[in-house]
C-alpha cells in the first residue's frame, strides 16, 4: 500500500483547480458531497476556478491527501462557520472528499480524519462538528467508530434516489 501523506494547500494551481472540478463534477460524489434540492441539481457540474479555490482558502484550512505521489482527496476545516448546528465558539467544521475512486474504501478517510483532528487540536480548537447525509452509511459508521456522536438532524436537507433525506449532525471533543 502506498504511503498516505497530507500537504497543506497554500498556493492554488490550475492543475489543483482542475482536479477539484473533476471531483465536484463526479456523479458518484455529488450526492455525498453537497446538498441537492432536486434530480436536476444532481447533474449540475461545478467548475472550480483558481480564484474560487483561493476564496475557499480564505475561510478554510485545506490539506491535500496524497497516496504516494498521486493526489487522491482533500480534507478541510472552518472555524465557527454559520452552518453549525450547535453555535459553540471554537468549533471546527470538517469536510472530506476522497476524490479518486481507487482510493475509496481503503482506510484513507480514517487516516485523514485522525490527521485533521490533531491539526484542529494544535490550532487550539476543542470541538469538531460535521454533517453527513443519512444515506451515507459507510461515513456514518466511520464517524461513530472514531467517537463522533449524533447531536441532531435536519429534515429534508438533500435529494437523492428519488426522495429527500436528513442531514445528521455529529460532534466530537478530540483529546478529551
Amino acid at each position: 500500500m502506498e504511503t498516505i501523506s497530507f500537504v497543506r494547500l497554500e498556493k492554488v494551481s490550475e492543475e489543483i483547480a482542475k482536479t477539484f472540478t473533476r471531483w465536484e463534477s463526479d456523479l458518484e460524489l455529488i450526492p455525498l458531497s453537497r446538498p441537492n434540492r432536486s434530480q436536476e441539481d444532481l447533474k449540475k457540474v461545478e467548475v472550480v476556478t483558481v480564484e474560487a479555490l483561493e476564496h475557499r482558502l480564505e475561510r478554510n484550512t485545506i490539506f491535500l491527501i496524497y497516496s504516494g505521489s498521486k493526489l487522491v482527496g482533500e480534507i478541510n476545516y472552518q472555524i465557527d462557520p454559520p452552518q453549525l448546528f450547535k453555535k459553540v465558539r471554537g468549533t471546527a467544521w470538517v469536510g472530506i472528499t476522497i476524490g479518486e475512486k481507487e482510493a475509496r474504501g481503503k482506510g484513507i478517510g480514517s487516516q485523514a480524519m485522525q490527521f485533521l483532528e490533531k491539526e484542529i487540536l494544535a490550532a487550539g480548537l476543542k470541538r469538531i462538528e460535521l454533517g453527513v447525509f443519512e444515506f451515507n452509511k459507510p461515513a456514518i459508521a466511520l464517524y461513530r467508530k472514531m467517537g463522533y456522536v449524533e447531536i441532531g438532524r435536519i429534515a429534508d436537507f438533500t435529494f437523492w434516489n428519488g426522495r429527500m433525506w436528513q442531514d445528521i449532525r455529529m460532534e466530537k471533543f478530540p483529546g478529551v
